[in-house]
This record gives C-alpha cells, sequence and structure tokens, in this order.
C-alpha cells in the first residue's frame, strides 16, 4: 500500500462502499464514523462531528502521511435543523481544515454533497456568511441565529457543502492539494428511508423513474469518488460531480411527468 486515505462514515453506504472500492485498489484506509467498529478498514476511529474535541482526539491518533481525505459522514433531513448543520458542515469543516496540512502534493479533499445543494447560487451571501465564521464556536452561535427545520437545513447544509468545496480549490491548490465535491440523488443506503419521510415518495419516485428506474448503489457512488482521486481526475478541481443518473433536469426543467420527457419538445417546447 502507497496511499493512506480518510474516510468518515465508513460504517454503511457510501462510505462503506468507498473504503471497499479503495482497499481493493490497494488504498490503506483510515475509517472515522460515530458507530461501527472499523470492519473493512485498515485503522477505526470513532468520533462525533457534533463536538470538536471528540473530532481533535480522533484526529490526533492519526500519525502517518495522508493522502486524501473522503468526507462522507452526515444527517439527513430528519434530524433536528441544528444537529444537522453541526454533522453536515461543522464537523466537516473542522475535520477537513484539520487535515488539510496534512495532506501530501498530488492529494485531494471529497466532499460528499447531494443533488438538494443545487441551488447554491441563490443563497451564496448567506453560505458566504456562514463559511465567514471561522470557528466551530462560531458557526455554531450562526446556525442558533438562523434557525432551520431539518428538512430545510438538509437542503442548506449540502449547498454550504458545494460552495465549501469551491473555496477548498483556492485555498488548498498551492500546497498541490486538489478540493471537490460530489452530489449523490438518491441512493440505496439505510438513510433513504429518512429522506422518504422528508421528502416524500411522490417526488423521489419521479426521480428514480427519471434515472432509469432506480435509485443508486453506494458502489455507483464511490467509483466517482475514487476516480475524483485519482491522477487521471488531476485537472478536476473545485467542480461538483453530480452522480444522480439523469435526474437532475426533472428539477431543472420543472418536469411534472418525466415519463413523458423523452423528446426535445419535453425540455424546450414545441
Amino acid at each position: 500500500m502507497n496511499r493512506t486515505i480518510v474516510v468518515t462514515g465508513t460504517n454503511s453506504g457510501i462510505g462503506k462502499a468507498t473504503a471497499t472500492l479503495l482497499r481493493e485498489r490497494n488504498v490503506r484506509i483510515i475509517g472515522l464514523d460515530a458507530n461501527g467498529d472499523g470492519a473493512g478498514v485498515d485503522e477505526f476511529h470513532r468520533f462525533d462531528l457534533t463536538d470538536p474535541a471528540s473530532i481533535d482526539a480522533a484526529l490526533a491518533a492519526i500519525d502517518e502521511p495522508l493522502h486524501g481525505l473522503v468526507n462522507v459522514a452526515g444527517l439527513p433531513g430528519s434530524h433536528d435543523g441544528e444537529a444537522v448543520m453541526r454533522v453536515n458542515v461543522l464537523g466537516l469543516r473542522h475535520v477537513t481544515e484539520s487535515l488539510m496540512g496534512r495532506l501530501q502534493p498530488s492529494s485531494a479533499m471529497i466532499h460528499v454533497a447531494s443533488d438538494a445543494g443545487h441551488g447554491w447560487r441563490e443563497r451564496l451571501d448567506l453560505i458566504r456568511d456562514l463559511l465567514r465564521q471561522r470557528t466551530y464556536g462560531a458557526g455554531l452561535a450562526w446556525v442558533r441565529d438562523h434557525p432551520m427545520t431539518g428538512p430545510d437545513a438538509y437542503d442548506f447544509s449540502k449547498e454550504v457543502v458545494i460552495v465549501y468545496a469551491m473555496a477548498g480549490s483556492m485555498l488548498a491548490r498551492p500546497h498541490g492539494v486538489r478540493s471537490l465535491s460530489v452530489s449523490p440523488g438518491a441512493v440505496e443506503t439505510p438513510l433513504l428511508r429518512h429522506f422518504y419521510d422528508t421528502m416524500g415518495a411522490e417526488l423521489l419516485d419521479r426521480l428514480k423513474a427519471q434515472s432509469g428506474g432506480r435509485n443508486a448503489h453506494p458502489e455507483d457512488v464511490a467509483r466517482v469518488v475514487a476516480f475524483a482521486l485519482s491522477e487521471d481526475a488531476a485537472w478536476i478541481n473545485g467542480s461538483d460531480i453530480v452522480v444522480d443518473g439523469g435526474a437532475g433536469p426533472a428539477f431543472h426543467f420543472g418536469l411534472t411527468d418525466v415519463t413523458a420527457a423523452d423528446s426535445p419538445e419535453a425540455f424546450f417546447g414545441a
């Protein structure tokens, strides 16, 4: 093994699939998760993304050169808004900025966002205002001053992650480190049932039809993450890679009947 990559959320879903795939490609994986026993990774540390001291303790136990970071761990919108923001944004940022200076040249930082973050342009000023809060504590104060429901916090958190990955590309590039986000649509993971609760079966079933009749498997996303980490992606930096099987047009074109969207007229009009 000649590379070591830190992956958060390795106990299940996309994080587990990513760790498995990278290990098959002879990469040493250090897994971080709030749950599990570290099965399927080379080294494992428990941590709590709502607690910066817990994050610091886990990262302090890592003592070797690092060649990449994959942030997968997150909460769905079925949790309260503050918890979602603490895990999906503040904890992710704390991990990233704690490890950024330890990454070797030609490394990459991959943040798993979501199709739900596609509206980031409309809230860019608000996102920048949050990201200006440079500590976990300051960020938490901002979150408490801007309360959101769980579903709204989920969408906003993923918008923030996409923008944060862009900003990271500028901050880390002088050190030879790339930063980008990967945005899946619906994925068959243990969290999917929570999205049915918060987003509704009608929307998710419609998007499933748009993406070819199935949701993504975790391995579909893991393969894209592995590519983004590789030398083949060396000139991809600051981008958001959408991995939704083509479901995005249902949002962007405002389609209500995706089964009829099989001609140019369906998108552009007659």
